[in-house]
């Protein structure tokens, strides 16, 4: 996400800018939990559009044209590939990734472009293969958005009230060890209470993967930022008043789903990726 832990800032721009991410906020969850709730072809479109903003702006990050044919060709399979995952095949939708990434990548003479694609791609089949675990894909991406979101809102507002030492101060400047930790115990609290709302029993091995998954959020967020500082660009794109670009609204959920689903088709298969993630 955008970088806003700890520091001393102005007390009315402070509060502008948390009634622009309320506002911003109270937008695009309604959207993300419609869109998982419903899952089939507008699920897996919100999915794929989603990601092809994020390679959008991936690729303003680094100053690479996105008008050439290469860029274009990938930006369309970056589209398809959920569609394609979640409707046909899962590995059909990761081999569009690949030529995707392969191909746009030959044609712009770009390894840049690659990344964007596998970056971008991330969050498209890793939301899509979460979703079509039809007996539990839908609660499964509620408990990860409830994580992520818990973890970014916790480390935000424990960051700010606590203060402390600078997590990683090159990177972030103004992350804490206080916002960190006040992530992760908070984002897998609410996650654990989403869980046991949706009948996902509350094992020991299930606190331990949604804590893997808070730090990967938070490992998502770190490696944003170490884009966004290395290329001197402080938001990703205007898109979102109050966040900068969906890239900084969702750079911690791509690590995340990205993660749950890796685990999920490892313990349980391509048909079952939900509940490989998240029932134990």
């Amino acid at each position: 996400m955008t970088e806003r832990e700890g520091g001393a800032t102005p007390a009315a721009p402070a509060r502008s800018d948390l009634r622009l991410r309320l506002i911003s906020t109270a937008v695009l969850a309604p959207l993300a939990l419609a869109a998982a709730w419903w899952g089939g072809v507008p699920g897996y479109l919100v999915a794929g559009i989603a990601a092809v903003i994020v390679f959008h702006e991936w690729m303003g990050i680094g100053g690479a044209p996105f008008r050439r044919p290469g860029a274009l060709l990938a930006a369309l399979l970056v589209l398809a590939a959920p569609l394609v995952g979640g409707l046909v095949d899962l590995s059909l939708g990761l081999a569009a990734l690949a030529v995707a990434a392969a191909v746009g990548a030959a044609l712009d003479r770009s390894a840049w472009l690659a990344g964007g694609v596998a970056y971008a791609g991330a969050l498209g089949i890793g939301l899509t293969a979460l979703r079509m675990d039809q007996s539990f894909g839908a609660a499964a991406l509620l408990i990860l958005f409830v994580l992520v979101w818990g973890t970014d809102s916790c480390a935000y507002f424990v960051g700010r009230a606590v203060g402390g030492p600078k997590l990683w101060p090159a990177v972030s400047p103004k992350k804490t060890w206080s916002g960190f930790f006040g992530g992760l115990i908070g984002g897998v609290g609410l996650a654990l209470v989403v869980a046991s709302l949706v009948e996902a029993r509350i094992a020991p091995a299930l606190v331990v993967v949604l804590a893997a998954l808070s730090l990967a959020s938070q490992a998502g967020d770190l490696f944003e930022s170490s884009l966004k500082r290395h290329f001197g660009v402080k938001d990703a794109s205007g898109l979102i008043p109050g966040h900068g670009g969906l890239m900084d609204r969702v750079d911690g959920l791509i690590f995340a789903a990205a993660a749950a689903a890796a685990l999920g088709w490892m313990r349980a298969g391509a048909d079952q990726i939900a509940n490989g993630a998240f029932r134990w």
